[in-house]
């Protein structure tokens, strides 16, 4: 099962951006899943199993890199990503 992870990172400090970058730059990383970005969140599609292994992973070491961060996600249990929506079309 595909799933799509959409993930607001919230750093509690005035610095904000570079806790951001490092945690996208992580997930970017993992080539066997797809990581997109815009200016209010990070989506992550994949295999259920491997995303969640990913996250769990890339959470603990961006609140290992920073002092108070808050992540906010929604898991949905379909792929919605633009390949998932063209591969459905043919």
């Amino acid at each position: 099962m595909n799933i799509s992870v959409e993930i607001s990172m919230y750093p509690l400090v005035q610095d904000y951006e570079p806790p951001i970058l490092d945690f996208i730059q992580d997930l970017n990383q993992h080539k066997e899943i797809l990581v997109q970005t815009n200016g209010m969140s990070t989506q992550v599609f994949g295999p259920y199993d491997l995303v969640m292994d990913v996250l769990k992973t890339d959470i603990k070491r961006a609140f290992e890199k920073s002092y108070g961060v808050s992540m906010v996600m929604k898991i949905l249990n379909k792929d919605t990503s633009d390949t998932a929506n063209r591969e459905q079309n043919f």
